[in-house]
C-alpha cells in the first residue's frame, strides 16, 4: 500500500467490522479510495461522532482529515464498492457504487453497527465512464438536508463530515471544487441490491443476501415459519412509515428509483430532493423528472411499486412453487397502502392536535389540504400558523371556507378529553417551525463555494431543533421572493 494510504492509528475511535465483505464476491469489488491533492475539512458533525464512539479532536487533525478525503484508510477498514441494480425512472439497469466506497462498519460503544461510506473519492469498477468524484455543493447539500431530516425525526442516513480535495471536478457548468462526503447509514442494502442478486446471482447468492439483511436489520424474524416473508413484511412496514413521514413535512425525494430505496427504512441519496413551499401534490423539483413520476403526490404509490419489485426478487425464497410464491408476495404487498395510510392519517391528526379518532377526520384533513392547494398556501407555514394560533399569518385567512373549516376543527377538538393546551402542545411537537427552504439552502451553498461557511452554519443551527418554535428561527420561516423560473434541482455529481 502506498504512503498515501497508510492506515491510521486507533486513537480516532474507529472500531471496524466488515461483515458486508464476507458476502459472496458478486456483491462488491475491493476498492481503495483515490487520494485528493490537498484535503481540508470544511464541516464536521461532532454530535454524530460522539454517538459513533469517535474522537472528534483526533478526527479534526491531519490524519482524520485524510481519512475523510480518501487519502488514508482507517485501521480495521476493508474498503469496497457495492454492486446493485435498479429501476431508474422505470427502466431496469445494472449499477453499483460509481462514486462511493464503503470503508466498513463502525461498531459503536453501545454495540450498534453503522456503515461508514465515502461519497466522491474516485472511480470504481461501477463508474461507467464517470470520474467518481463529487462537487462541493451537492455534498454540502446532502449534509444539510440529511441532518435536517434527522432533526425532524425522519429515518435517514447521516453526514459525519465533508472534506474538500483541493482539486476541481469538471461538469457542464465548468470546474467546481471537489469534495468527499462521509455518510453514515444503518446499512446501504437497497431494493436494487436484491434486484442485482436476482438478475445476476444464484438463488444461494440471493439467500445469503436475504439472510444477511435479516441478521442486520430483523434478527427477531430469524426463527419465523417463513423468515423471507417476515423480512418482506418488515421492509414494507418501514417504508410505509417512512414515506408517510415525508408526506407529513412536504419532503420530495426527487428520484425514488429502486436503487435509492433502503431495506432499513432510511431516507438515502439526497440528489434532486427539496421541500415543498406552496402545497400542490403535483410538485416536482427534479430537472430530469419531466413526466412527474416522482412528484410529491405520487411518492406513496411509487413506494408501493418499488416494494413490489423487492417482493419479486424474493419469490424463489418465499415458496418452492412459483404460483404460491406470487400469491404470498401479493398478499404482503397489499398491506402497504393500508399501512401507509394509517401512518399518514395518524400523523395528520397529530398535526391538527387530535388525540382520538373519528370517522370524519379524513374529510376534515382533506378539506384543509384542498383549500391550501386552491389558495396556493405554504405547506409548512400553514400548519405553523395553526400551531401558534396566528391564523392571520396564512393566505387562507379571510376566506369564508377557511372560517367555516376553523369552526369545524375547533368543534372536533372539543370532542376529545384532552385540553386545548394539550392539543397545541401536540401540534408544536409535530409541526416544524422551520424546514431547509430551497432558497436558504442555495444561499448557504453559494456562500460556501466562495469559502464562507457561516451562512450554512447558521442555517444548520436553526434546523437543529425544528420543533422549538424559537424567536431565532423566525427569519428562516420567510418565503422566497417571486422567481422568473420554477425552482429546479439536479442529480448533482
Amino acid at each position: 500500500m502506498s504512503a498515501n494510504h497508510l492506515h491510521t492509528t486507533s486513537d480516532a475511535g474507529w472500531n471496524f467490522d466488515n461483515s458486508y465483505a464476507r458476502l459472496p464476491e458478486i456483491f462488491f469489488s475491493s476498492q481503495t479510495p483515490s487520494p485528493g491533492r490537498a484535503p481540508k475539512l470544511v464541516v464536521f458533525n461532532d454530535r454524530l461522532a460522539a454517538t459513533l464512539g469517535l474522537n472528534a479532536k483526533a478526527l479534526k487533525g491531519e490524519a482524520g482529515v485524510e481519512v475523510f478525503a480518501g487519502n488514508r484508510v482507517p485501521e480495521g477498514a476493508s474498503p469496497l464498492a457495492q454492486a446493485y441494480a435498479g429501476h431508474q425512472f422505470g427502466h431496469f439497469t445494472r449499477l453499483g457504487d460509481g462514486r462511493a466506497v464503503l470503508l466498513g462498519e463502525q461498531i459503536t460503544p453501545s454495540g450498534e453497527r453503522f456503515d461508514i461510506q465515502l461519497k466522491g473519492p474516485g472511480r470504481t469498477p461501477y463508474s461507467r465512464g464517470g470520474d467518481g468524484r463529487a462537487a462541493l455543493g451537492p455534498m454540502l447539500r446532502e449534509y444539510i438536508i440529511s441532518e435536517a431530516m434527522h432533526a425532524l425525526g425522519i429515518p435517514t442516513t447521516r453526514s459525519l463530515a465533508v472534506a474538500t480535495t483541493g482539486e476541481l471536478v469538471f461538469r457542464e457548468t465548468g470546474g467546481l471544487p471537489g469534495a468527499v462526503l462521509t455518510r453514515v447509514a444503518a446499512s446501504h442494502l437497497r431494493v436494487g441490491t436484491f434486484q442485482y442478486a436476482a438478475a445476476w446471482g444464484t438463488v444461494e447468492d440471493l439467500r445469503a443476501l436475504a439472510d444477511y439483511a435479516i441478521e442486520r436489520h430483523d434478527p427477531e424474524v430469524k426463527d419465523a415459519d417463513n423468515r423471507y416473508l417476515a423480512l418482506l413484511q418488515e421492509v414494507i412496514k418501514r417504508q410505509a412509515a417512512l414515506i408517510a413521514k415525508w408526506q407529513l413535512v412536504g419532503f420530495i425525494h426527487g428520484v425514488m428509483n429502486t436503487d435509492n430505496m433502503t431495506i432499513s427504512g432510511e431516507t438515502i441519496d439526497y440528489g434532486p430532493c427539496a421541500f415543498m413551499d406552496t402545497y400542490d401534490p403535483k410538485t416536482v423539483f427534479s430537472s430530469i423528472d419531466r413526466q412527474g413520476r416522482y412528484a410529491y403526490g405520487n411518492q406513496p404509490y411509487i413506494g408501493g411499486w418499488n416494494l413490489a419489485r423487492f417482493a419479486e426478487t424474493l419469490l424463489p425464497l418465499l415458496h418452492d412453487e412459483e404460483e404460491k410464491a406470487v400469491e404470498i408476495a401479493q398478499e404482503a404487498i397489499a398491506e402497504y397502502s393500508k399501512e401507509h395510510h394509517r401512518h399518514w392519517l395518524t400523523g395528520m391528526r397529530a398535526k391538527l392536535g387530535l388525540f382520538n379518532e373519528e370517522e370524519q377526520d379524513t374529510a376534515l384533513i382533506e378539506g384543509l389540504l384542498n383549500m391550501m392547494q386552491q389558495h396556493k398556501a405554504d405547506f409548512t407555514n400553514t400548519f405553523r400558523a395553526l400551531t401558534l394560533d396566528k391564523l392571520e399569518e396564512t393566505v387562507l385567512f379571510g376566506a369564508p371556507e377557511f372560517a367555516d373549516w376553523i369552526v369545524q376543527w375547533q368543534e372536533r377538538r372539543g370532542r376529545q378529553p384532552e385540553s386545548k393546551d394539550a392539543s397545541y402542545e401536540r401540534m408544536r411537537k409535530t409541526n416544524p417551525a422551520v424546514i431547509p427552504r430551497n432558497h436558504r439552502v442555495e444561499a448557504a451553498l453559494e456562500s460556501a463555494n466562495e469559502g464562507d461557511y457561516s451562512v450554512m452554519e447558521n442555517l444548520l443551527a436553526a434546523l437543529a431543533d425544528p420543533y422549538a418554535h424559537s424567536p431565532e428561527q423566525e427569519e428562516y420561516t420567510t418565503l422566497p421572493g417571486p422567481a422568473a423560473l420554477p425552482y429546479r434541482t439536479f442529480c448533482g455529481t
